[in-house]
């Protein structure tokens, strides 16, 4: 199974750019093996938007606010979306313990692939690859 990271999540609503148009194509190829994101990277992306529209400062930015929120709101239901649950909160304790130099919601993305073997797609590979065991590639990349 492969794993969507926030960034990743990000691209897909931006197919216009090059990276997002290649991230399709690749997601495409998978065929009938679909990939997943995690309630962290919607938990990341929700708390983007409310920042978003508690700083709009006229009805037609809120207007627009609210109508990306809603196409993101459609395209996480078009993944399934995988939850921070025991075996992910078991995880992310033993990856603390590691003291890496991630942020506690990277963190907890990582722990929930790595606890159900799976590989995550991110652009943040540099952070990424110092977690032990988790699978992490880009796939923005031609």
């Amino acid at each position: 199974m492969v794993v969507l990271d926030t960034d990743h999540m990000s691209l897909l609503e931006r197919t216009s750019s090059r990276e997002g148009r290649t991230l399709e194509s690749r997601l495409d190829a998978l065929g009938s093996d679909a990939p997943a994101t995690t309630i962290v990277s919607y938990e990341e992306q929700i708390r983007g938007w409310m920042s978003i529209l508690s700083s709009a400062t006229s009805m037609a930015k809120q207007i627009d606010a609210y109508q990306k929120l809603l196409q993101q709101l459609r395209n996480y239901c078009s993944f399934k979306v995988l939850a921070f649950d025991d075996a992910g909160a078991v995880a992310f304790q033993r990856l603390k313990s590691l003291k890496p130099r991630l942020g506690t919601l990277d963190l907890k993305i990582a722990a929930i692939v790595i606890s159900r073997n799976a590989m995550l797609l991110s652009r943040n590979l540099r952070d990424f690859k110092q977690i032990p065991g988790l699978q992490v590639e880009d796939w923005t990349q031609e």
